[in-house]
């Protein structure tokens, strides 16, 4: 039953969509509390308070751990209050027995994100929708905030790719490429980086000569830095099919590139590992 409107009881049966589906538009601090239980009372008002504060930034499930023993077996609640903040239907910060205020609002300050982090958690979305302009304003604001983010700056190398803007892309992998929460990523993006910072600037004019699998192979970046994806795919993979060591490995390198652009969850990233493993296997 709902008390007011950021605090609300929740039960065993409610539990999956007040507090883990919620939590995926805003946190969620849940109360494990019982009627019996002296420091419950004591923490509880402070919590109601701190979650009808203007612009709190999370709401409060209050669980009764007695009614409930499910749950408080399920998230191993062996002493209350037990205080456990959501985020994305996971536990994100937890703590146990009565805390003063001071402490509370620590805790809720790690759990709740700031400016910068909602920026970037909206920069997700541009991202999978292959919104690279867009997504390069967002996360450029961002990084004006808190500047030493990896992961804004690592969304910022994919946005620059999807451009094809190779050179600038390279330079913050390279540094990302020494950060231990960005390393894997940025060595995989590192390659279609230099591929289109290599292929998009040559200067010199094509030679006649110019093999059909090597246009194909330019081309397909500049199909790449005009927001098409899927025909760059196509390009590379006809370049695979001529050669699959073809500029001793590149365009493979290349091709895996786009994948790591693009995303694991991008339907375009499955079709075309498919297609690459019935060209390389």
């Amino acid at each position: 039953m709902s008390k007011v409107a950021n605090v609300y009881d929740v039960t065993e049966a409610t539990f999956q969509q007040e507090v883990i589906e919620r939590s995926r538009e805003i946190p969620v601090v849940v109360d494990f509390w019982a009627p019996w239980c002296g420091p419950c009372h004591m923490l509880g008002p402070i919590l109601e308070r701190l979650a009808n504060e203007p612009g709190s930034g999370f709401v409060l499930a209050k669980l009764n751990a007695d009614e409930n023993p499910n749950l408080s077996m399920c998230y191993q609640v062996r002493g209350i209050p037990a205080v456990k903040g959501f985020v994305d239907g996971k536990v994100a910060a937890e703590f146990v027995g009565a805390q003063p205020e001071p402490m509370v609002r620590q805790f809720l300050k790690r759990l709740i994100p700031n400016e910068a982090d909602r920026l970037l958690k909206s920069t997700e979305e541009l991202l999978a929708g292959h919104e690279w302009v867009e997504a390069e304003k967002a996360l450029r604001q961002v990084l004006a905030k808190q500047p030493d983010l990896p992961e804004a700056q690592l969304g910022l190398a994919r946005a620059l790719l999807g451009q094809g803007k190779g050179h600038e892309a390279e330079e913050l992998l390279e540094d990302l490429a020494n950060v231990p929460a960005t390393l894997a990523r940025a060595e995989r993006l590192l390659p279609l980086a230099r591929y289109l910072k290599t292929t998009l600037q040559v200067s010199q004019p094509e030679a006649l000569e110019l093999t059909p699998a090597e246009a194909q192979y330019r081309q397909s970046a500049r199909l790449l830095a005009q927001g098409k994806p899927a025909a760059a795919m196509d390009g590379l993979l006809d370049v695979l099919r001529y050669n699959r060591r073809y500029r001793d490995g590149k365009a493979k390198e290349a091709l895996l590139g786009i994948f790591e652009l693009l995303g694991d969850n991008d339907p375009l990233t499955n079709q075309y590992r498919r297609e690459l493993a019935s060209v390389l296997f």
